[in-house]
């Protein structure tokens, strides 16, 4: 756990579905040099690895995927201190209750509200208007843990995409607080890990994304109504769909600032990444899809999350981050929630041990022992590798490739080989495709086949024996999230 003083208080500045193979496609799935440009991340044919596999298989060894030069310095102009300074900010408004004063200039969710918006602003206006910044409010009706109609604020920053504007990357944080007995809103309640630590988190990636130009649109907001369930984001989540918004990821950070458990136990290299399976928002035909082909754990999320452990848990992140194949923890949820009721891919990032003696306790001494929500308890060095990882993610997320959509597999006809189909993305410096594939045991993509910029392709695999699915790969060499197929009528 960090040591030292709090810092001081925060100033931010569809082609053809079925043509046949090209020419360089069958000569690269035959075994034939790579079909890429040199620097690009197409596998070649003929890895002895793969040769030594059972059942062997064409492609190579999927290997993570290295940061740009781009990327190392946005990694290397993330600071602790003010990540450390947010969250020492948030913690001065005694309580960010949904429920407390909204109105009260210095105590209150209205008071941390206003602040949160002008110090977004004023990181927004030093983008040269690549960043913008708004409020997005709405009374909640009377409902569970709400007793009278209320007003429930996000604060929602957005850096256009400079090239496909249209693909969008949320990642947000919660700015409300809450001691154990929910009800009470009169009470201190800091709120320093749940959920300060997620509101730094955006604010840090706001301040250094906004001054370099992703090509998506990246969306950080902080958002309320989170503790009384999940009303912010569930408000936000429903504006994107009405919009035909086409988010292709999204991450909550909710409690992400301490990396020691009750019993003192310290992890201090490990995140969670909290993923389901099955989709929530899942269609009785999709589902019917899936008893056939199987892919329990192939939802849009849980390759999002694979994606996730691909480029960003390195030496540069100096982070591990452990995929747990749940929609979140037991009995509790957060706001990437909303999103994937929504039928958005979305993850949610954590703390690997709570520490739930000071999670959500009133302020206050008992026997000698301070508890709490506080500051004290943060480790700042954790919170700053956790939003490493973000910014890894986001950064490769946004500047990569889209993720091909509506991907069949052909099961009219049965072989010994499997022909996929996918839309082509289009990024205007798409380098081609990759058919992945892994053996039905195991819990990742482990080979890659380069079959060019073509949207069909036929590999020697069988689907019987394999998962098999397509992801896209640009000029610079990054590649996409995977999509997983289902089977063409």
């Amino acid at each position: 756990m960090s040591t030292d003083k709090p810092g001081q208080e925060f100033s931010p500045s569809r082609p053809s579905r079925r043509g046949f193979l090209t020419a360089s496609a069958v000569a690269a799935v035959a075994g034939a040099t790579s079909i890429a440009a040199p620097g690009t991340a197409f596998a070649d044919s003929g890895d002895a690895e793969s040769a030594s596999a059972w059942p062997p298989g064409p492609g190579n060894r999927i290997r993570p995927q290295a940061p740009s030069r781009e990327l190392r310095e946005i990694l290397n102009d993330l600071d602790e201190n003010r990540l450390r300074a947010v969250v020492q900010k948030l913690t001065t408004f005694g309580t960010r209750h949904t429920l407390s004063s909204q109105t009260d200039p210095v105590r209150g969710i209205g008071a941390a509200r206003d602040w949160i918006f002008a110090a977004m602003q004023e990181i927004a206006a030093a983008s040269n208007g690549t960043a913008t910044v708004q409020m997005q409010g709405f009374t909640q009706p009377v409902s569970p843990n709400i007793p009278t109609p209320t007003v429930i604020t996000n604060v929602i920053a957005t850096i256009r995409g400079s090239v496909t504007p249209n693909r969008i990357f949320v990642i947000t944080g919660h700015y409300d607080s809450r001691v154990t007995d929910l009800a009470n809103f009169t009470s201190d309640a800091p709120g320093a890990d749940d959920d300060a630590s997620g509101v730094a988190n955006v604010f840090e990636l706001l301040r250094v994304f906004s001054t370099h130009q992703p090509k998506s649109t990246v969306v950080l907001a902080a958002v309320a109504g989170e503790e009384e369930g999940l009303y912010g984001s569930t408000f936000m989540a429903a504006q994107m769909k009405a919009a035909g918004a086409d988010i292709q990821g999204m991450f909550s950070n909710d409690i992400v600032g301490s990396s020691t458990a009750d019993d003192g136990t310290r992890d201090p290299h490990n995140v969670r990444l909290f993923a389901e399976g099955v989709p929530t928002s899942e269609t009785p035909l999709q589902a019917a899809h899936r008893q056939l082909v199987g892919g329990e754990s192939d939802s849009a999320s849980r390759q999002l999350a694979r994606f996730v452990t691909n480029v960003a848990a390195n030496e540069h992140t100096d982070m591990n981050v452990r995929i747990i194949y749940r929609r979140d923890r037991y009995d509790r949820g957060s706001d990437h929630i909303p999103f994937l009721r929504n039928g958005y891919p979305a993850g949610r990032f954590t703390e690997p041990r709570e520490n739930f003696a000071h999670q959500h306790q009133d302020t206050r001494l008992v026997n000698g022992v301070q508890f709490g929500d506080l500051i004290e308890f943060m480790d700042f060095d954790f919170l700053h590798r956790v939003v490493k990882v973000n910014a890894s993610t986001l950064w490769s997320l946004a500047n990569g490739p889209g993720t091909p959509k509506n991907v069949l597999i052909d099961d009219a006809v049965l072989t010994n080989q499997s022909t996929l189909h996918w839309d082509a993305t289009g990024d205007p410096d798409i380098a081609g495709y990759e058919i992945v594939w892994r053996e039905c045991t195991e819990p990742d993509w482990t080979h890659a086949i380069p079959v060019g910029n073509v949207t069909t392709a036929t590999v020697p695999l069988i689907k019987d024996n394999t998962f098999i699915a397509v992801r896209s790969v640009n000029t610079a060499g990054m590649h996409s999230p995977v999509a997983f197929p289902t089977p063409n009528p």
